[in-house]
């Protein structure tokens, strides 16, 4: 299976989402978000909001987009479930709108439409050839799955929020042991560091670690968890 040319940036990629009953949810909100980071420096956004796709690919023709879907609302136990760009069907969606990158639950866990990941990673290339593959791992098991699999990158999203790592993955900060073992492990794919950072001393610390590059979602995003987080000061 062809593998593409990494086209993801290697600086800071910003998320951008938003959950339901959220005050950012509404798509302007998100797509203003959106402006404020690339003006801020961001160099790729993360988002999950599909619509957004050809309105921000207009605005920022150059700027990879790396897209997923999740439902509305998750599910109840989220640590057992695959709801990152969970279906084929869900993949395709994204390419269609014009995602560069997909991103996807790249676990060994059953997917809700039956497929093996080997099966969607090469049913997308098949049809968008040119649009990349993210990996969302929670492990070396995963990651190691998803490249025999055929992905492009491979992100650390997952670790400590599936079953299998929620007690083992650090609560708070990112799964820097993670981070390192798939550097070694891959030193041909870009590894993306994703998953609680929250200061830019955790970015550097990544991007010495080798990091290809980081993703920034909610410390910079969604001013609920900000606010939650300096009022643990009183």
């Amino acid at each position: 299976m062809a593998r593409i040319s990494p086209i993801v940036p290697r600086s800071l990629i910003v998320s951008v989402q938003a959950s339901q009953g959220e005050p950012l949810y509404p798509t302007p909100i998100l797509e203003a978000l959106c402006h404020s980071v690339v003006q801020g420096g961001a160099m790729g956004l993360r988002i999950a909001t599909p619509a957004l796709i050809p309105v921000l690919k207009q605005a920022y023709p150059q700027m990879p987009i790396i897209a997923l879907t999740k439902p509305e609302p998750l599910p109840a136990q989220p640590e057992t479930h695959v709801y990152i760009t969970a279906t084929l069907a869900d993949a395709l969606l994204l390419a269609e709108a014009g995602a560069d990158i997909v991103a996807l639950d790249a676990t060994e866990r059953n997917r809700p439409d039956g497929l093996a990941l080997r099966e969607v990673v090469a049913q997308l290339k098949a049809h968008f050839p040119l649009v990349g593959v993210m990996a969302d791992v929670d492990s070396l098991a995963s990651a190691q799955y998803a490249d025999a699999c055929g992905v492009d990158v491979i992100s650390t999203t997952l670790a400590g929020y599936t079953a299998e790592t929620v007690a083992s993955s650090p609560k708070q900060s990112p799964d820097f042991g993670l981070l390192a073992t798939l550097i070694e492990a891959f030193p041909t794919v870009p590894v993306i560091a994703e998953g609680r950072f929250w200061e830019p001393a955790q970015v550097a610390e990544a991007l010495t670690l080798g990091a290809y590059a980081v993703v920034v979602g909610s410390a910079i995003t969604r001013p609920h968890h900000i606010t939650a987080r300096f009022l643990k000061a009183f």
